[in-house]
């Protein structure tokens, strides 16, 4: 196999589906009970190997890609939808291209296109991302390669571009080989603002609804606290949340979440400080708004790490976050799979040149409710090349299973990958076990699945 195999776009299917979740999921200043999941199947070609097709699914969760105030869900999942269907005519019948090239060639114009329309970063950058992971998913399938191997050869045909300038220099193909894949993933369970805590309470489904109940049916040993931008109150629910792990898990880490809420540095400040009485969280994911964290320089005393997220919208918000102290960044799936490439490559880049051994830069793996088949499978595919030894999860704990997928579809996921799920009243959810995911099935042709999505059980975009 060459570097850098050439795909042709020939046809973009977008379609959607329902997903109602079992539990409302609080995060910042929102409340989750349902959005709609949307799948992707590319037909491609691949000159001087054959046509086939690639499919990826992601959630089109409402107030996360865009928080302003003014904007209804119902808008938040239109931009969705239209960032999504403008990445699908720009890559249709394009010149030949790699899957990575064709990213990076679409990129300025889709971000400006977003831009134009009043969309944030994040929500503009959406359509490629998920367009992206199926267009890479029938890559592999036409090469008959697994994610790993495609990604090891380099025949994503990553090089230097303009649109990560600061990567100029950096040998893709000498260091793509140098990722080292996991084969099992620790699964950090999300403690969202509504959860019940201390009650040992199991749903009528079988599942668990209180943080007691997770620990005694999951056997998790990391955690994701969020926090709701009150520095008394966050710290009083942290105390609460730590009490809870330390009389029934013990040996555990944790992180914690501020989605934004921090509306200030000084606020940040004052839970900085009530932070040293407690014990240290791994690191703080993106507690201020996206704005304010490129424009601010952290406190250069600061006793935890800090981390963007939401503020990562674009290709070069990491290196502008450094430069104002952040030194960690998040992977997910629905920010683009070469954007989490690039950051672990800076990541590599960076520690490097500091020296003295310590990994300062660092990737997390966070989780946007990705749902049990393609979306977490894909998104777990991308954790386990990065080497990021533990993974947010929430999507299985708020959803249930395969929600509304048919029958016969869950049971061929479950059969393709027994690792991964379990049956349990004839429906098929994520299995795990002592807090940790098995994953050995994702190593396989095509983007970490055995199984596809019932089409004619999704309705079009």
């Amino acid at each position: 196999m060459t570097t850098g195999v050439n795909v042709v776009v020939r046809a973009v299917d977008l379609r959607v589906r329902p997903v109602q979740l079992r539990l409302p999921f609080r995060f910042g200043a929102s409340t989750l009970t349902a959005c709609p999941q949307l799948f992707v199947r590319v037909e491609v070609d691949v000159p001087g190997h054959c046509s086939g097709h690639g499919v990826a699914a992601e959630m089109m969760v409402p107030k996360w890609f865009d928080k302003r105030a003014g904007l209804s869900a119902d808008a938040n999942i239109a931009d969705l939808a239209q960032a999504t269907r403008d990445a699908a005519a720009a890559y249709t019948n394009d010149t030949p291209a790699t899957s990575f090239g064709l990213f990076a060639r679409h990129y300025d114009a889709l971000m400006a296109q977003g831009h134009a329309a009043g969309r944030t970063a994040l929500s503009s950058a959406f359509g490629q991302a998920v367009i992206d992971k199926a267009v890479l998913d029938a890559l592999c399938r036409a090469l008959d390669v697994s994610f790993f191997e495609a990604a090891h050869r380099n025949a994503l045909g990553l090089v230097d571009v303009p649109v990560a300038a600061d990567m100029t220099g950096w040998d893709w193909s000498a260091w793509l080989p140098t990722l080292q894949p996991l084969r099992r993933i620790e699964a950090r369970h999300t403690v969202g603002l509504l959860d019940e805590l201390e009650a040992v309470r199991f749903g009528d489904d079988g599942l668990p609804i209180s943080l007691r109940a997770v620990i005694e049916r999951y056997g998790h040993r990391s955690f994701k606290i969020k926090l709701g931008g009150e520095p008394a109150s966050d710290l009083q629910r942290l105390r609460a949340v730590l009490g809870v792990l330390d009389r029934t898990v013990g040996d555990y880490r944790y992180t914690v979440d501020g989605n934004e809420q921090y509306a200030s540095l000084d606020a940040l400040k004052e839970l900085l400080a009530g932070l040293r009485g407690l014990p240290a969280p791994l690191y703080i994911e993106q507690p201020l708004p996206r704005e304010l964290s490129l424009s601010t320089a952290l406190p250069a005393d600061g006793p935890v790490p800090l981390l963007l997220d939401e503020a990562d919208g674009t290709l070069d918000a990491f290196p502008q976050g450094r430069a104002l102290g952040w030194t960690g960044v998040s992977s997910k799936t629905c920010k683009g799979l070469y954007k989490s490439l690039i950051n672990r490559a800076r990541c590599d880049r960076w520690n490097l040149e500091d020296g003295g051994g310590t990994a300062r830069y660092f990737m997390s793996a966070e989780d946007l409710t990705c749902q049990a088949g393609l979306a977490v499978q894909q998104d777990l595919a991308l954790v386990a090349l990065l080497g990021i030894t533990h993974s947010e999860r929430n999507g299985h704990h708020y959803g249930l299973g395969f929600g509304a997928a048919p029958a016969a579809e869950q049971q061929a996921f479950a059969q393709a990958h027994p690792d991964l799920y379990e049956r349990h009243d004839d429906a098929a959810r994520l299995r795990i076990d002592r807090g940790e995911l098995a994953i050995d099935s994702l190593f396989r042709p095509g983007f970490a699945h055995g199984a596809t999505p019932d089409w004619a059980a999704t309705e079009p975009l």
